[in-house]
């Protein structure tokens, strides 16, 4: 059955689609848009080289069906058109290799041409029955045991290693403030950590409790208009205020480049310096430079509460996890022999 053309004016006016686009920019995060951004062109790339014409918005359902297909097998050992597509990408840069993507990856670049039909108030191609039932088979066929995105989580005993390797200088100082306030604050994401302002941090009941509140403006799970306020106790605050009062930074960013001369400078970190940071500490400590990444401190954290057997209600509080299944999963790695629960009678 064809489906009706909607008259003129039920439809979206140019200026209605470029205020709805705007819209969409503005309320979503930075890293979300960057990753839209890159799976769009890569998915523009791929229809043009598999079918020699630029997306359609919306785009058809036989193009959305041949994305999955073509994505859903390893093309190693395939010659053909898939094969040879994917060779193009290569080419430019657009792919790693021939192999069969993740079905995360495969997830995360329909979820982005979804989001670009939504920007423009149109259907989209991956909502008939058919193509769902191609998406869940696919996902199936392709599924792999799930890869931790630390190899190892940062818990209490190896960041007590790491910041026992940061001195008195401002470097040392800095990375420690960092490295706990990461850890301490909920696990906090690398872009998290580094986008922090001075005026993020309300010292307010610093003199009187020992406690700090930590806006995040802006993170994965939440927009700057439920910007969550966070606490932040004990030697993480202490060694936060600490940072503040050496260095007399009153605004401005948070974490700053340290000098050869070994003085902070005026601008931000860049986003990634939590990963080149936690390096440096990890070699310093004796460890392996590749023992962990900076999402090693969020899954630390969450780690640490289930050792400790704080509730994950409670954690999830502080780590801003919105679910659950998500950060159980922390809970559930826990060696089961360490379960607190398992020594309720004492010894």
């Amino acid at each position: 059955m064809r489906s009706l053309a909607l008259p003129a004016y039920a439809q979206l006016s140019d200026a209605d689609e470029a205020a709805l686009t705007d819209l969409y920019r503005r309320g979503t995060p930075t890293n979300t848009l960057r990753a839209w951004e890159r799976d769009l062109a890569y998915i523009a790339a791929w229809k043009m080289a598999s079918f020699g014409r630029p997306l359609a918005w919306p785009e058809d359902e036989k193009v959305a069906l041949r994305f999955i297909l073509d994505h859903a097998q390893d093309l190693r050992e395939k010659p053909g058109p898939a094969q040879d597509v994917a060779m193009e990408l290569i080419a430019i840069g657009l792919r790693r290799e021939l192999s069969c993507p993740s079905p995360a990856t495969l997830d995360r670049r329909i979820a982005s041409w979804q989001a670009f039909h939504r920007m423009r108030n149109l259907p989209s191609p991956f909502a008939s029955p058919l193509l769902q039932q191609a998406r869940q088979k696919a996902r199936r066929a392709n599924a792999r045991p799930r890869v931790p995105k630390s190899p190892k989580p940062v818990t209490r005993d190896i960041l007590e290693a790491l910041l026992v390797t940061c001195d008195d200088s401002h470097r040392g100082i800095r990375d420690r403030a960092m490295l706990m306030l990461a850890f301490a604050s909920g696990g906090r994401r690398r872009s998290e950590v580094t986008a922090l302002t001075v005026e993020d941090i309300d010292r307010d009941d610093f003199q009187a409790k020992g406690l700090l509140w930590i806006r995040l403006l802006e993170t994965k799970t939440t927009k700057k208009d439920q910007a969550p306020r966070l606490p932040m106790k004990g030697r993480a605050a202490r060694a936060l205020v600490h940072w503040l009062e050496v260095t007399k930074i009153t605004e401005g960013p948070l974490f700053r480049p340290i000098s050869l001369s070994d003085r902070p400078l005026p601008r931000r970190l860049a986003s990634d310096a939590l990963r080149t940071i936690l390096r440096h500490r990890l070699v310093l400590s004796g460890l392996p430079a590749d023992f962990a990444t900076p999402h090693g401190l969020r899954a630390g954290f969450l780690t640490q509460a289930a050792l400790d057997g704080a509730p994950l209600a409670a954690a999830m509080k502080l780590s801003l996890h919105r679910s659950a299944v998500q950060a159980q999963k922390y809970y559930a790695d826990v060696e089961i022999s360490e379960n607190p629960v398992t020594d309720l009678l004492g010894e």
